[in-house]
């Protein structure tokens, strides 16, 4: 809802642009097992954070009954690193937050930057 409100506001050209930019790279970022078999040289594609919790998106589910993206597939940092599925729709249910200015990063530097936090 803020980068909603944001649009309509004095910084509306930056949050448009912002919700372009993601829009692209959620439609173009791979599905399901597209990165399966890469390791760590997988590509994290999305950060979402709140708190000390971290979660980096590498691949989506495909929807293909209409309700949207509900599931993914990425790294999660809570008390220990894994990978895992991720529901979507927890982490906003929860008030996790989207990283606006990510850039897509390989696991093997992510794995990097956590394991020195």
């Amino acid at each position: 809802m803020t980068m909603v409100d944001g649009v309509h506001g004095e910084a509306g050209p930056h949050f448009r642009g912002k919700l372009l930019e993601l829009a692209a790279t959620i439609m173009n970022m791979p599905r399901t097992y597209e990165q399966d078999g890469k390791g760590d040289e997988a590509v994290a594609h999305l950060h979402y954070f709140k708190g000390s919790g971290d979660w980096y998106i590498t691949e989506k589910d495909v929807d293909t009954d209409g309700a949207g993206q509900i599931q993914a597939f990425g790294l999660v940092k809570l008390w220990e690193t894994e990978l895992g599925y991720i529901s979507i729709a927890e982490l906003i249910q929860n008030g996790v937050e989207l990283d606006l200015h990510f850039t897509p990063t390989t696991l093997g530097e992510l794995k990097k930057v956590l394991e020195k936090a």
